[in-house]
């Protein structure tokens, strides 16, 4: 389905070393006729300063290229579902503390309000898995979220075997070609890259 027109939530989490090429596939929606999207952030990627950047750089940032307010409190997450707010929501990057939480239930952060309150009116998430535990702590939760209903997935592979054998990233250039499955509710493939 064509991205032309619809609302877009986008949540950011604490895998700040994605932050970077994840703005930059924000840049390219934009591109895209009367696009509109909506950041949201966890407390930790809105509050913290990191190797990769100052948390009020990130946060003028994307407030100054989407044009909206961060959503960054349990508070104005919980009005998305009941306002319909968005047509789909994508949390890129998904931590592993954020995939965990989705599978298991857990709402106390403004992102995982968002997905809770998006996914009452049946309409997609996309996840962009961002963990140095995927293939370890967090699998079991990864697999979860793959099975269950209106899930999605940005396809991901091993960013470095070698070093980080058990870390799994998402590829940021599928980010577009990913909601547009997701809005037909079909996912993207390969998932695995």
């Amino acid at each position: 389905m064509n991205l032309e027109g619809k609302k877009i939530g986008f949540a950011l989490t604490g895998s700040f070393c994605t932050f970077k090429k994840t703005i930059e596939q924000i840049e390219k929606l934009k591109e895209i006729n009367n696009i509109d999207i909506f950041p949201i952030m966890s407390f930790n990627s809105y509050n913290l300063d990191t190797k990769f950047g100052k948390a009020e750089d990130f946060i003028k940032q994307l407030e100054e290229l989407t044009n909206n307010k961060i959503i960054h409190t349990i508070q104005d997450s919980e009005p998305i579902g009941p306002k319909k707010m968005f047509d789909i929501l994508i949390v890129a990057p998904c931590s592993g503390n954020t995939i965990a939480k989705l599978a298991n239930d857990i709402i106390d952060t403004p992102v995982t309000m968002a997905v809770k309150s998006h996914l009452r009116n049946n309409r997609p998430v996309v996840i962009a898995i961002s963990t140095n535990n995927a293939l370890s702590g967090s699998a079991e939760n990864i697999g979860k979220l793959l099975n269950r209903r209106n899930y999605y997935f940005v396809p991901f592979k091993q960013d470095n075997p070698i070093t980080k054998p058990n870390s799994l990233v998402f590829d940021p250039t599928y980010i577009k070609k990913t909601l547009e499955y997701a809005l037909d509710n079909e996912q993207i493939q390969p998932i695995l890259l």
